[in-house]
């Protein structure tokens, strides 16, 4: 698998990683051994980084993922925290941050985090000098080697970007989701700042394997939170309206080549991007990590396709999404 480079942190991971908010909660139930299974998967094909946070699963999924590397040093792992209180900028302190990262120690079974990112906190956040003043402590107190931001709109990722200490932005990208490639991915290149894209199937959207029939489990974020119910609807299907992102995916399957799947293609849309260090697809089994990683074999997409991505883009998407995000 071709590698990437976080540059700030001075190592490089494959460019399809995993996401592991599966493994934890709202996706439907994963039991132990398949989510040991499918962790397996990712790295028998290549996968080298994976991406978790605190609150998946009440830390289902870091203590899983922490039982996993046990006995297979080497891989790299990033967290989150702040989503365990209430999203008020004044619970973003160096108190809870020594509090949320010492659990996460205990639940991946490190000494230090690779790095640790702020989960998508209240916007004002991004502009306190104190929050980056104690993330800075906490690299000094080596209970993090280094830190970054999970991000749900452009400005807020460009703020962070803005931060001398910032090594990764992660921002919802996919083909659904095309803002971040006019202004953040080209300014997260010029400070070499990582880019990791998350949501990039738009919560299973641009697998292709939904109709307006698919229905979601009551404990689904794809249910229960279309409206944004429970956390930012952005976060479900890309805030995407689910049959017209249906629409979107019946105009770009024609464009997708033989023997390539749906998600591949998807994948490989935000492979294409210079800019982006690692994409994260979900996975609930062994059977999709393994299709997502091999999205790194399929060969770049044409020009002639990008644009014609881009076209059905700002025909159906845009409207509903591009000045929200």
């Amino acid at each position: 698998m071709e590698n990437r480079s976080f540059r700030k942190l001075g190592r490089t991971v494959g460019v399809v990683g995993l996401g592991a908010w599966q493994l934890g909660a709202d996706w439907g139930q994963v039991s132990e051994a398949d989510a040991h299974a499918t962790l397996q998967a990712a790295v028998d094909a290549g996968v080298t980084f994976i991406d978790t946070a605190d609150v998946y699963g009440d830390g289902r999924s870091e203590q899983i993922i922490g039982s996993f590397l046990k006995d297979r040093p080497g891989l790299t792992v990033f967290t989150k925290m702040g989503r365990r209180l209430p999203q008020e900028p004044g619970n973003y302190h160096l108190d809870n941050f020594r509090a949320w990262t010492d659990r996460s120690r205990a639940n991946l079974g490190v000494d230090t985090l690779d790095l640790v990112q702020l989960h998508c906190p209240p916007t004002a956040v991004y502009s306190s000098d104190e929050v980056f003043d104690a993330l800075d402590t906490l690299v000094q107190e080596k209970r993090i080697a280094a830190y970054g931001v999970s991000v749900e709109r452009v400005e807020e990722a460009l703020t962070a970007i803005a931060r001398p200490g910032v090594a990764s932005v992660q921002i919802i990208l996919n083909a659904f989701r095309l803002k971040p490639l006019e202004r953040v991915l080209p300014a997260a290149a010029e400070a070499g700042v990582g880019i990791i894209a998350r949501v990039p199937l738009a919560s299973g959207l641009l697998s292709g394997r939904y109709d307006e029939n698919t229905t979601f489990s009551a404990d689904d974020h794809r249910n229960y939170n279309r409206h944004g119910e429970a956390f930012d609807v952005g976060e479900t299907f890309s805030g995407v309206d689910f049959r017209t992102g249906l629409e979107a995916v019946g105009r770009l399957r024609p464009l997708v080549p033989a023997g390539v799947t749906m998600a591949q293609f998807a994948l490989r849309w935000i492979i294409d991007q210079p800019a982006v260090t690692v994409v994260i697809p979900g996975a609930r089994n062994p059977e999709q990590a393994r299709a997502n990683a091999a999205a790194a074999d399929v060969p770049a997409l044409s020009p002639e396709t990008r644009e014609m991505i881009t076209a059905v883009y700002d025909e159906l998407i845009r409207p509903q999404v591009h000045d929200k995000w």
